[in-house]
């Protein structure tokens, strides 16, 4: 397994719009593999293939707090959505900031397992904000989209002046 590289905010590649995955195959089920190691790793609860620069309809969860709970949906697709639940919201590719954002409450999901085999699933709470977070990823868009302009440029400023700071620290 290997730890894969998280794109971070406000990188272009992640507005890159991923296209489905043809094929259900060892080479994906190892890139499900390290994606799970790279998410534990961070750490998150989801991740979407997109954040590694992968730009396929893939993404995983984990939102158990003992890491027992991995799900891996091969070109989700959200068939219903209703109710309202407004959370703070973080992500991998935007690291340290958490926002409020609006999302259904509950969904209904269809996609591939790891096998290629079609399902469905009901997701309420956490588990359906963090499914509609990464197939938000899928599309080409982060949770910072949902904030006004101003907030999200402000981030934007400091994650690159972070990341000044951090590649001179390293030349030192």
């Amino acid at each position: 397994m290997a730890k894969l590289t998280i794109l971070e905010f406000p990188d272009p590649r992640l507005r890159t719009k991923a296209t489905p995955v043809s094929a259900v195959d060892d080479r994906l089920r190892a890139l499900i593999r390290d994606m799970f190691e790279t998410m534990y790793a961070a750490p998150g609860i989801g991740l979407a293939a997109t954040q590694v620069n992968v730009h396929k309809r893939l993404l995983i969860v984990d939102v158990s707090a003992d890491k027992s709970e991995p799900i891996a949906l091969i070109n989700p697709e959200i068939l219903e959505k209703d109710g309202v639940i407004v959370s703070d919201e973080g992500c991998l590719s935007v690291p340290g900031y958490y926002e409020e954002v609006e999302r259904a409450e509950h969904i209904r999901v269809r996609f591939l397992d790891r096998d290629g085999v079609a399902q469905e699933m009901e997701a309420e709470g956490l588990l359906a904000v963090c499914i509609q977070h990464e197939i938000d990823h899928l599309d080409g868009k982060l949770f910072v989209d949902y904030l006004s302009e101003a907030k999200r440029q402000r981030i934007r400023r400091k994650l690159q002046k972070e990341r000044r700071h951090q590649s001179a620290a390293v030349v030192m």
